[in-house]
C-alpha cells in the first residue's frame, strides 16, 4: 500500500464532537468491515466478525441488557483471542489490524481509525465517519474530498453543510462554491454573496459573465466596474474593483439578456 499520512486519534475524535447525532453503530459496522477484511487468518477473521456484529446489534439496541452481556462476552473473548496469538508469535506487528478491531468493538472509534489507517485507505475510513455524523442537507462527498486534500474537519464539515443547505443553487454556481472550498476560501461574507448571485434569476450568458468576475478575470472586472459608472453606479463599481463579491450579482444583470 502507498504510504499515506496518519492521522492521530485526537483529530478523528473531532467527528463525534461536530454531530449530537453521531452513529456509532452505522461507524462501528462500515469500520469494522473495512478492518477485518485485512484480518489474514480466516479463524481470527471469523471471531472478530462475529464480535462485531453482536457489538452493532447491541449499538442499534443500547437498551437491551441481553445483548450488552453477549457483547460484552464476546469482545473480551477476542481480546483474549489475540493475546494468545501475540504470545505465540513472539511479535504483534501481523496482529494490527486485531488490536485495531479490539479497540473499535471497546468504543475507541478514533484510536481504531488512526491504526487503522497503517492498512486502510485514508479515504475509506473518511467516508464511513463522515456517514456517520448522518448530518441531513449535507454534501459527504465535498467534506471528504476536503479532509482528503487535508483540510481540518470543522472546515469540511462546515462547506459540506453550507453546500447540503443551497444545494438549489444553480450548477454553475455550486461548481463555484465548491472550487472556493477546496481552496480554503468559502467564509459567510462569501456565502452572502454568492446567494444574492443564486437570487439573482440570471441568464446563461450573465451566469457565465458572473463566473468570470467571481474567478477575479482582471480586464473583465475593469470593463464590467466601467460599465456600472456609466449607468450611474458608483460605489458598486467601487467593490467590485476591490474584490468585494457582493457586487458580482448587480454588475452580471446589467449584462444585456
Amino acid at each position: 500500500m502507498t504510504e499515506q499520512r496518519r492521522h492521530p486519534a485526537s483529530w478523528w475524535a473531532q467527528f463525534q464532537e461536530a454531530s449530537d447525532r453521531f452513529d456509532t453503530a452505522y461507524l462501528t459496522e462500515g469500520l469494522g468491515d473495512l478492518i477485518n477484511a485485512k484480518i489474514s487468518s480466516p479463524l481470527l477473521r471469523r471471531e472478530a466478525q462475529i464480535a462485531a456484529d453482536i457489538v452493532v446489534r447491541h449499538l442499534n439496541k443500547p437498551n437491551s441488557e441481553e445483548l450488552a452481556e453477549r457483547a460484552a462476552k464476546s469482545v473480551d473473548r477476542l481480546v483474549e483471542t489475540v493475546k494468545r496469538l501475540e504470545e505465540r508469535s513472539g511479535d504483534g506487528f501481523e496482529l494490527s489490524e486485531a488490536h485495531a478491531l479490539c479497540h473499535l468493538l471497546q468504543g475507541q472509534v478514533a484510536e481504531a481509525a488512526s491504526e487503522a489507517e497503517e492498512f486502510v485507505k485514508t479515504q475509506q475510513i473518511l467516508r464511513v465517519f463522515v456517514g456517520a455524523l448522518r448530518m441531513e442537507r449535507f454534501d459527504n462527498d465535498l467534506a471528504v474530498r476536503m479532509l482528503a486534500a487535508g483540510h481540518s474537519p470543522g472546515a469540511a464539515l462546515g462547506s459540506g453543510a453550507v453546500v447540503g443547505k443551497y444545494s438549489w443553487w444553480p450548477g454553475w454556481l455550486i461548481k463555484v462554491v465548491t472550487e472556493r472550498a477546496m481552496d480554503g476560501r468559502l467564509d459567510e461574507h462569501t456565502i452572502s454573496a454568492l446567494d444574492r448571485c443564486a437570487y439573482a434569476e440570471l441568464s446563461p450568458a450573465q451566469s457565465r459573465i458572473a463566473r468570470r468576475l467571481l474567478s477575479g478575470e482582471v480586464a473583465l472586472v475593469e470593463t464590467t466596474a466601467t460599465r456600472l459608472e456609466a449607468l450611474n453606479e458608483p460605489r458598486a463599481a467601487k467593490l467590485l474593483r476591490e474584490g468585494d463579491l457582493t457586487a458580482v450579482a448587480l454588475a452580471a444583470r446589467l449584462i444585456p439578456l
